[in-house]
Formats: structure tokens, sequence, C-alpha cells
């Protein structure tokens, strides 16, 4: 059975989990996804998009 999840839902849930369970305070979070929509708008976006799809690609085990 194969279930398709958007990479940000899993992150999402993640982020929730961090604050709910470890105690990570809310504006560490929201601090911490600011610093990601800033690093995507630097040279490095190209190179971590693709790091990502491989990443997920090695996961899912559609690579060759």
């Amino acid at each position: 059975m194969t279930i398709s999840l958007p990479l940000v839902f899993v992150l999402g849930v993640i982020a929730w989990a961090a604050i709910k369970f470890l105690g990570v305070r809310l504006w560490v979070a929201a601090v911490i996804a600011l610093f990601g929509f800033w690093l995507s708008h630097t040279v490095l976006a190209p190179a971590i998009e693709s790091g990502t799809r491989s990443g997920g690609d090695v996961v899912n085990g559609t690579r060759d």
C-alpha cells in the first residue's frame, strides 16, 4: 500500500510534536521556519531541493 504525503505536512507534524512533547517554544519553531524561508531565497536553494528530492527517492525506493 502506497501513501503519499507532502513533505511540508510531515515536517509540520514533527514541529507540532516537538512543541507539544519536547517543550520547544513556539517562537523557536517560528525562527526556524523563517530561517528556512530566507534560505530558500539564496544560491543554496537548488542544492537543498536536489538533496531533498534525492533523499525522498532513497526513502521511497525509487532511486535507480
